[in-house]
């Protein structure tokens, strides 16, 4: 059945574009797919259909309606990936910055599920379906950095299971604004969608969960400062959101960051440096570690000098 949504305009989006503020604020569309409903008259203002280029007013009602995903046909592509250990169980995977992690709209091919299930020959788990096959977990197209993915059902549940149960390793390291004061703290504070920009998260008591980060200072810098942090639990966005909401937003974040973006960056500074898992098979404690990307070095480098 078609999605039926329906928005009322705050003032402070009086004179935006109409598609513009559907991909701000739908969750799943791009600009492009907002412009598309627009023109076959599925989003509607005050009951009237609107061309793509209309400016909301304060108080105008949209009625939006988003049709039936069509069924993606995943293909297996021979696109590169790093992967720092395989077994028949599982894989884990150093993702560079700029892929994405499984299929979705906007982004039907050359993501990382492509390349495993070329890599795999179609031997990964199937629990979260065709879309996100052995994905376990995921990290934001733009952060770099180790990922688990499992070959099989059982793995899976293991691995999934360690994740709720937060006794799964994930330790990051990034950039972020200004100088942190304290050399360790917890950020302590409950993550769900945002109540106006619906592709955001943020804290909020309502409709969220609870989350829960760990962060050091590894060194500090003029306007900035290198902290780890360790998830305890594993929300969308949770470091961002984290980060930004004490007032240190990482640096390149161009959704919770300042308006005037690091664009040489190309996305935040973060990066998932270590991970850590029980084998689900042998029972063994295994942890892996990689090196800090070249486009995070740099950056550092920069504010060394």
């Amino acid at each position: 059945m078609p999605n039926k949504l329906e928005f009322s305009i705050l003032p402070d989006h009086n004179s935006v574009r109409i598609d513009k503020w559907l991909a701000e604020n739908v969750p799943d569309i791009t600009r492009t797919t907002a412009q598309r409903l627009c023109d076959e008259n599925l989003v509607l203002v005050c009951g009237k259909v609107v061309n793509k280029n209309y400016k909301l007013r304060t108080g105008d009602v949209l009625d939006v309606t988003i049709p039936d995903p069509h069924e993606l046909n995943v293909v297996p592509q021979d696109i590169p990936l790093e992967v720092v250990y395989e077994d028949r169980d599982l894989l884990v995977v150093n993702k560079s910055k700029g892929m994405v992690v499984h299929p979705a709209a906007g982004n039907y091919d050359g993501t990382m599920v492509n390349a495993l299930l070329y890599r795999c020959k179609g031997q990964l788990s199937g629990i979260n379906g065709v879309i996100r096959p052995g994905i376990v977990h995921r990290i934001d197209k733009n952060t770099s950095g180790l990922l688990i993915v499992a070959k099989n059902d059982k793995s899976h549940t293991a691995l999934a299971a360690q994740i709720n149960a937060h006794t799964f390793t994930r330790v990051y390291e990034a950039m972020v604004y200004g100088n942190v004061k304290q050399d360790k703290g917890t950020v302590d504070a409950p993550i769900g969608r945002h109540p106006t920009f619906r592709k955001k998260m943020c804290v909020i008591e309502k409709n969220s969960r609870s989350a829960i980060t760990h962060y050091e200072v590894i060194a500090r810098y003029n306007g900035f400062t290198h902290i780890r942090c360790r998830l305890e639990t594993g929300r969308t966005h949770q470091i961002r959101v984290h980060m930004a909401y004490i007032g240190h937003p990482v640096a390149g974040d161009d959704v919770y960051g300042p308006k005037k973006v690091i664009k040489s960056l190309e996305g935040q500074c973060l990066h998932a440096k270590v991970i850590g898992f029980i084998h689900p098979t042998t029972g063994e404690y295994m942890e892996f570690e990689s090196e800090l990307p070249l486009y995070f070095k740099s950056f550092l480098n920069t504010l060394k000098q």
